[in-house]
């Protein structure tokens, strides 16, 4: 148990600015079996953008208390996916090939490509929030946030990690066992039944062809996946998600 608590944690003080706890052992070895718990990550960080939600709601116009959770969520992660993202937009956008995209996306300067992206992204996620009804929103957080990180990180069993040089991801990129990876399947699955109709679990398909077809690009351009190609393939199955689920509601 003791173990188990210290590899949460480990992955907790990573996916998040949670610090890690002093009376916890740190251990590198940990680090590889972190991602399983990368979806219970998402669960508490689309509780917190729940919780910020339904307390700004009561005060506070609806679309004030988006933003509001909005912020709450990037504060909380430091930012870590949509960081992911703008380096993706630019280095997929700027580079023609493996070294060049690497190079893009390893670079702390943000381009055009990425302003661009994030620019449309939030945007994107503001208006698919603002149209999800004040009552089922919380719920719709908590699950997509869970889901769609579930889904990204399934790209460590799927795909093979791009980088040879130490990076602060590559600890983060071996394969989970299968235990470990059933494990972390079932947790970003089961927070769909927050939704209160069996229909929505027809989210998962959409949300993983995302996952799919990305990690084909990926392939394509750089022959595997970078943490950063993690972050941005969360960030697009979670706009994913909430279209899918606006999509669901008419039927």
């Amino acid at each position: 148990m003791k173990r188990e608590l210290n590899i949460f944690f480990t992955g907790l003080s990573f996916f998040t600015r949670i610090p890690f706890p002093k009376w916890a052992d740190f251990k590198k070895e940990y680090q590889h079996e972190a991602i399983k718990y990368f979806p219970i990550a998402g669960l508490i960080i689309g509780g917190v953008a729940a919780l910020v939600f339904y307390l700004s709601n009561i005060l506070l116009p609806f679309n004030l208390a988006v933003i509001l959770s909005m912020v709450a969520t990037a504060l909380l992660t430091g930012a870590l996916h949509e960081d992911g993202f703008m380096d993706v937009c630019d280095g997929f956008g700027g580079g023609w090939t493996k070294e060049r995209i690497l190079e893009i996306m390893k670079d702390s300067l943000i381009g055009a490509f990425g302003v661009t992206g994030i620019i449309f992204l939030i945007l994107t996620k503001f208006y698919c929030q603002f149209s999800i009804s004040a009552n089922q929103l919380p719920w719709i957080l908590i699950a997509a946030h869970a889901t769609t990180r579930m889904a990204a990180a399934t790209l460590v069993n799927t795909h093979q990690y791009a980088r040879v040089e130490n990076s602060k991801a590559k600890d983060y990129s071996q394969k989970l066992s299968i235990g470990n990876f059933i494990f972390m399947v079932l947790t970003g699955i089961a927070p769909l039944a927050l939704l209160g109709n069996a229909k929505f679990f027809l989210i998962i398909i959409p949300v993983y062809l995302c996952k799919f077809l990305l990690g084909r690009y990926y392939n394509k351009w750089i022959n595997g996946y970078t943490g950063d190609c993690i972050g941005a393939t969360q960030q697009l199955c979670e706009i994913v998600f909430y279209l899918t689920y606006l999509s669901l509601l008419n039927y």
